[in-house]
């Protein structure tokens, strides 16, 4: 687990390289076993440090969102252990947030027609 105990933080770069270390091993567990231990440890650090967190700060809702948002077990996890209610938006609208600045960049590009090395800026507007 990627506790990093005291903190609210977490990491989950020793996780996948324990991963592709077992994956390369010729006695492993199939692939499909590894992959759902390894989504359970991260499910399990993320939901557990959020409720933690909300739970210390004493919010009044916790928003599950990004790309992210669309693993049915996280969502569970999470709204299990929660002490305040959990909001997550539903799963076509769960999507990596990579795609709406992707959008956001095109837009953006197709109203000034500069390239690519233009200065990002804090009050562009998300609407085309």
């Amino acid at each position: 687990r990627a506790w990093l105990r005291g903190t609210d933080d977490f990491s989950f770069s020793g996780l996948k390289t324990a991963v592709l270390h077992r994956v390369r091993d010729p006695l492993a567990p199939p692939n499909a076993e590894l992959a759902a231990a390894f989504q359970d440890a991260v499910v399990d650090v993320l939901a557990t440090k959020a409720a933690r967190a909300a739970g210390r700060e004493g919010v009044r809702s916790v928003i599950l969102a990004g790309g992210v948002a669309a693993n049915g077990p996280l969502r569970d996890r999470l709204r299990a252990k929660s002490p305040a209610p959990v909001h997550v938006p539903s799963k076509i609208l769960c999507v990596d947030n990579g795609a709406m600045i992707a959008a956001c960049a095109a837009y953006r590009y197709d109203a000034t027609r500069r390239g690519l090395d233009m200065e990002a800026d804090s009050s562009w507007q998300f609407a085309p």
